[in-house]
């Protein structure tokens, strides 16, 4: 799928890092490093505007090794970026560890995943479908 983009960022324009990747790194525009402390929150620019097709969406979201390795993720995960949305690509990016972390120009903050999507039309009805679950919610099926 090709979809228009306007890159001012001096980094590459984000790529699928292997053959069957969904996600596309996200760089930090940023002309010098900054710290998060430990709960702190930051919107950090990536360079990026698009222009997705009708019935498609971006969502932004974490990187795996910089939250499992920095405790830093992506604050609204996954951000929807809208098709009707022309700004810059900006990730909320948080810091869930009990240390500094520093964010350096260039860095690769976040992943970028396009999705297709359904408009839904409601259907107001008195009853639902009977399933197993039922009104079930959270913990209902149990922990193994």
């Amino acid at each position: 799928m090709k979809i228009p983009v306007i890159h001012t960022s001096a980094y590459p324009l984000p790529e699928h890092k292997t053959d069957l990747a969904a996600g596309l790194d996200l760089q930090a525009h940023i002309e010098e490093a900054f710290t998060l402390k430990p709960l702190e929150r930051k919107l950090v620019p990536t360079g990026l505007q698009i222009a997705l097709p009708k019935g498609y969406e971006a969502q932004v979201r974490p990187r795996s090794g910089m939250a499992y390795k920095q405790g830093i993720s992506v604050l609204n995960s996954p951000g929807t970026i809208d098709a009707d949305y022309r700004g810059d690509i900006g990730v909320i990016l948080v810091n869930l560890s009990n240390e500094d972390q520093t964010i350096q120009p260039g860095d690769r903050i976040a992943q970028l995943v396009v999705a297709k999507h359904e408009r839904v039309e409601w259907l107001p009805v008195q009853d639902l479908s009977k399933t197993d679950r039922g009104a079930g919610g959270f913990g209902s099926t149990g922990k193994k």
